[in-house]
C-alpha cells in the first residue's frame, strides 16, 4: 500500500506514541509529579483521552500502540468510535510481538514478555484488528533484534509479506546496541515500509543505517527521543537543560528538535502523558536546532553498549 499516507504528509512531524499512557508503569522518569497516585484503568483511560484530543487538534495524525501497552489499543478505539475518526482522518500504527503481563500493578516482577513466534503474530493480530478494525493502517514487529532473530524466521516474513497485500503496511522496530544492523537486514527483505528506531542525542548510532532505509523508501519513525526521561528538565543532562533555559524552551523541546533536524527522520514520537508536555514536544517543530547547539549535542553521545545496559537497569515508575 501506498505509505505513508497522505493525512501524514500536510501536518506536524510529531508523532502520538501511547506506551506510557496505556498501563500504570512504564520506563522512564518523573511520572509521579506528571501522573500522582491514582493510575486506575479508568484514570488512565481519562487521561489518555485528554491527550488524544490535544494532540488530534494540534494536528498531530500518526498515533503508535501495541499489544503489550496494556490497554492503549483498547482507549485508542474508545477515543476513535466516540470521535468517529476514521482512517482518513487519521493513522494508527500498532505492534505485535510482546504481551504485557503486569496484571496493572506497579509492583509487577514483569512487566512484559517477548514472544516473537508466528502463533504470537497470528494471534494479536486477530486483537488487534478487533479493537481497532479499519483504524489499523501499520503493523510493526515489535523490537526485533539480533537476539531474536525474527527477520530469519521465514514462517513470520511469509506471512507478513501476506498481510502487506491486504493492503496493509508492514513496518518493524529495532532495539538495542546493533539497530544499525537490523535496520540493514531489514532493508535487504524489501518488505518493510517503515523503520522504527531508537535515536537521541545519547544514543545516535543508528542514524547512518536509518538515512540508509529513508534513501530506500522506507518511512522513518524515530522513538525515545528524550532517552526515557533523561533528556529532560528533570533528567541528568545538566548542559542540555541550561542550553535550553537559554532559550527560553525546555530540554525536551530541544531534543526533539535534534531528531526532527535529521533528514531522514519522516516521525519522531511524543510519549507525553500531560497537556504541558505535549506542548513543550510540540514546540519542537518550531525550535531552531543551531550551531552551537549541534556542538553540544556532539559531546552528548554515550558508546551504544554502555547507554543501552543504562537503559535497561532504569525503573518502570
Amino acid at each position: 500500500m501506498s505509505w505513508p499516507p497522505a493525512i501524514l504528509k500536510d501536518g506536524p512531524r510529531i508523532g502520538l506514541g501511547l506506551a506510557a499512557l496505556g498501563r500504570p508503569a512504564y520506563i522512564t522518569s518523573d511520572r509521579g509529579p506528571e501522573l500522582g497516585h491514582d493510575r486506575s484503568p479508568e484514570s488512565m483511560r481519562q487521561r489518555t483521552e485528554v491527550i488524544l484530543d490535544a494532540a488530534y487538534q494540534a494536528g498531530v495524525r500518526y498515533v503508535d500502540v501495541a499489544r503489550s501497552y496494556g490497554r492503549a489499543e483498547s482507549f485508542l478505539a474508545a477515543w476513535l468510535s466516540e470521535r468517529r475518526l476514521g482512517p482518513d482522518e487519521i493513522t494508527v500504527g500498532s505492534k505485535w510481538g510482546y504481551t504485557y503481563v503486569g496484571d496493572w500493578r506497579m509492583d509487577a516482577e514483569q512487566h512484559e514478555t517477548q514472544d516473537l513466534s508466528l502463533d504470537t503474530l497470528n494471534r494479536q493480530l486477530a486483537e488487534s484488528l478487533e479493537l481497532l478494525g479499519a483504524n489499523l493502517a501499520l503493523y510493526q514487529i515489535h523490537s526485533a533484534s539480533p537476539d531474536n532473530a525474527v527477520l530469519a524466521s521465514p514462517d513470520v516474513i511469509d506471512a507478513l509479506r501476506r498481510l502487506r497485500e491486504r493492503p496493509m503496511a508492514i513496518g518493524v522496530t529495532v532495539t538495542g546496541p546493533h539497530q544499525a544492523q537490523v535496520i540493514d537486514t531489514a532493508i535487504e527483505l524489501e518488505l518493510f515500509d517503515t523503520i522504527q528506531a531508537t535515536w537521541n542525542l545519547l544514543e545516535p548510532s543508528s542514524g547512518e543505517a536509518l538515512a540508509r532505509a529513508h534513501q530506500a523508501g522506507l518511512t522513518v519513525i524515530v522513538k525515545e527521543a528524550l532517552a526515557n526521561g533523561r533528556l529532560t528538565n528533570a533528567g541528568d543532562q545538566p548542559a542540555l537543560v541550561a542550553a535550553a533555559a537559554q532559550r527560553g524552551l525546555t530540554a525536551d523541546t530541544l531534543a526533539i528538535s535534534a531528531a526532527l533536524a535529521q533528514p531522514w527522520a519522516d516521525i519522531v514520537l511524543s510519549g507525553a502523558v500531560t497537556l504541558d508536555t505535549l506542548q513543550s514536544n510540540l514546540a519542537a517543530s518550531a525550535a531552531a536546532w543551531d550551531s552551537d547547539l549541534i556542538a553540544l549535542g556532539a559531546e552528548l553521545p554515550r558508546p551504544a553498549s554502555v547507554y543501552w545496559e543504562e537503559r535497561s537497569q532504569r525503573p518502570w515508575t
